[in-house]
């Protein structure tokens, strides 16, 4: 009896690890504590959950057993609340659904990066040690979004384009696995460095962005053993050809100065792997995209070749309308498109008000009284201007109000741009404020508090690019924007979608305008068809309504009518008698008169004819009365 007893407590613990009710068990211990109502008993014997399961060897169980039984319990207790702890509610309770393989393999890609947005590290990315010297040096530990998806999908050899806001850090998402793969390739194929033979090339909008691109590259270089240089418009050719005569690995330049030096013969395409186009959406938006063609021209023909050596295709953006997506994927066929949530929408640690000014307010003033408090707090300021009289009318009013600013747009020189820009970085006395055009909107990594719009954008991509010059890498910032009455339509378009969270991918003054003719037109549509529907039911009303009272009103007209047939009939009667007795009476006072002449005679017959005809035609009696008249005045005549 024993051993059956403890052949069935083997069982009855086999059962209890497996069995679904242990974490109902669990539950209700740990629920226990919180609830005196549900305080639990002492185990004796078996559990109360477990009751079922073994009933009859309940009576039969030893006391070194029950304890033994009880120890077991809690420990798995214990560890199910450390699990339950560090994991969210639902991956616990819930199992993971049959279908989540299916949609992993339909969306591809896609689904594999949402998995990756859970990486808290570095190291989880596949970078190797050297490579991670510089993330350490520089104190980054935890990967942003497009980190997370870009590092390996660059790593697995893939042409992708990495879209994200601006201040994401998309710089590091493609030069850390740049640099990796090309020290892969000196391992794994023996290539070296060789003079003029690049392996890498990065294309650059700018000379500011190439700059800033160039200085993250040296940065890794300490690090990973790799030489890199920079040729860019605006800068000495000669420099540059003395750095492309050594060994380098990659070239890092703007797409003309690029194709210059090929021209000459001082950069060969023999050895390029891997092409980054940064900025790529300003390239293909702003007229480089023949340059860019025209570079991956011979590119594109030795891959077209049999056996020929393909290249790597990386697309850096932190914005992508439709059309520059068309052109995009007519230009490189099969490319994968890898987004982050926060594309085309607002970042979340900046702030942005709306200043709407009334016609009559100065504009200027507007701006001195939103500075001056910026200022005084010592922020580093940003004035973004639609065009250059606008910018240099914004610098001579500080001037005059003696504010301390420096100007960036198309006139000013490329080097004079660059000390620009390096006084506005510097720390060193009062900070002055950058009053500029679009031109520093886009690839300029600054460290700005406060981004003022004295002249409000056109289109909602420009405000996305000018927003991201602050509230960069997680840091606050502030976004003031000065609404005047013609820019009032996209500025309320644009503070909506702020507001609700959507993306401003497609906000033009055009498209905003538009839109609201369309839903003008649709209103009026609708008002329309209600008015003709409330027409239709009234005239049913009516119509009803007539129909019922037209039986009534029937009878009553022609009860009316008899009524008043008899009056009228005797009235119109008398009428006619009095104007027949007055027609006789004129007639013989006619006749009384003599007349003179044979005209007068003529006259006098022709009335008396013509009365005594209407006479006769309107009464009998009447006509009778004056034939008896006319006899007796002959027979006067005659005895006269």
């Amino acid at each position: 009896m024993g051993g059956s007893g403890t052949a069935a407590r083997r069982s009855l613990l086999t059962l209890s690890l497996s069995s679904p009710n242990l974490f109902t068990l669990s539950r209700l211990s740990s629920s226990a504590k919180r609830f005196p109502l549900l305080k639990l008993s002492k185990p004796s014997g078996v559990l109360l959950g477990f009751r079922p399961l073994c009933t009859a060897t309940a009576t039969t169980a030893t006391e070194p057993d029950q304890i033994k039984h009880s120890m077991l319990l809690e420990r798995l207790r214990s560890r199910h609340l450390k699990d339950s702890a560090s994991q969210p509610p639902l991956t616990t309770t819930t199992p993971r659904p049959l279908n989540a393989v299916q949609t992993e393999t339909e969306d591809g890609f896609k689904n594999k990066n949402k998995k990756k947005k859970v990486v808290e590290r570095f190291e989880d990315l596949g970078l190797t040690e050297e490579v991670m010297g510089v993330v350490k040096e520089m104190g980054i530990e935890v990967p942003t979004e497009i980190q997370c998806i870009g590092i390996p999908a660059v790593l697995e050899g893939k042409s992708v384009v990495l879209g994200s806001h601006t201040g994401s850090g998309k710089t590091f998402a493609y030069m850390l696995p740049l640099v990796q793969l090309l020290r892969q390739d000196e391992a794994l194929y023996g290539m070296l460095m060789r003079p003029r033979r690049p392996r890498a090339v990065v294309l650059c909008p700018t000379r500011e962005l190439s700059e800033q691109v160039f200085r993250v590259a040296k940065s890794i270089s300490h690090h990973a053993r790799f030489r890199s240089t920079m040729v860019s418009g605006g800068g000495r050719v000669r420099p540059q050809e003395d750095s492309l005569n050594n060994p380098i690995d990659m070239v890092v330049g703007t797409p003309g100065r690029v194709l210059q030096h090929i021209e000459e013969g001082n950069i060969v395409y023999g050895d390029i792997k891997y092409v980054v186009l940064d900025e790529a959406d300003t390239m293909f938006d702003r007229g480089f995209g023949p340059d860019i063609q025209k570079f991956l021209g011979p590119l594109k023909n030795r891959a077209s070749k049999p056996g020929g050596e393909g290249f790597q295709t990386v697309l850096v953006t932190a914005t992508m309308t439709r059309a520059v997506q068309k052109l995009v994927d007519e230009e490189f066929q099969g490319i994968v498109h890898l987004r982050t949530s926060t594309l085309h929408k607002k970042v979340a640690s900046a702030r942005h008000d709306f200043i709407k000014l009334a016609g009559s307010e100065n504009k200027l003033e507007a701006l001195l009284q939103v500075l001056g408090p910026s200022l005084s707090k010592g922020n580093r300021v940003m004035v973004f201007c639609n065009t250059l009289n606008s910018s240099r009318a914004v610098d001579h009013f500080l001037g005059e109000n003696q504010l301390s600013t420096v100007n960036y747009h198309g006139e000013v020189p490329a080097e004079q741009r660059v000390e620009n820009l390096k006084r506005f970085k510097s720390d060193d006395g009062d900070c002055p404020s950058l009053v500029c055009t679009d031109l520093a909107a886009r690839g300029l990594d600054l460290d700005v508090d406060h981004v003022i719009m004295f002249d409000f954008p056109s289109n909602s991509i420009d405000y996305l690019h000018r927003t991201g010059r602050t509230a960069r890498m997680g840091a606050k910032g502030k976004v003031t924007s000065l609404v005047t009455r013609k820019d009032l339509i996209l500025a309320t378009r644009i503070e909506e979608a702020l507001w609700k969270n959507e993306s401003l991918e497609s906000l033009t003054v055009d498209n905003v305008r538009r839109d609201i003719a369309r839903s003008r037109i649709t209103d009026q549509k609708r008002k329309n068809v209600k008015s003709v529907k409330i027409s239709n039911q009234k005239n049913k009303v009516t119509r009803k309504a007539k129909e019922e009272s037209a039986p009534n009103s029937k009878n009553k007209v022609t009860r009316k009518g008899k009524e008043a047939s008899t009056p009228a009939k005797s009235s119109k009667r008398a009428v006619q008698v009095s104007k027949s007795v007055k027609s006789s009476l004129s007639s013989a006072n006619t006749s009384r008169k003599a007349p003179s002449t044979s005209s007068g005679k003529k006259q006098t017959a022709i009335k008396k004819s013509s009365s005594v005809k209407s006479a006769a035609s309107k009464l009998s009696v009447v006509g009778f009365r004056g034939r008896a008249s006319w006899s007796n005045k002959k027979e006067s005549l005659r005895s006269s």
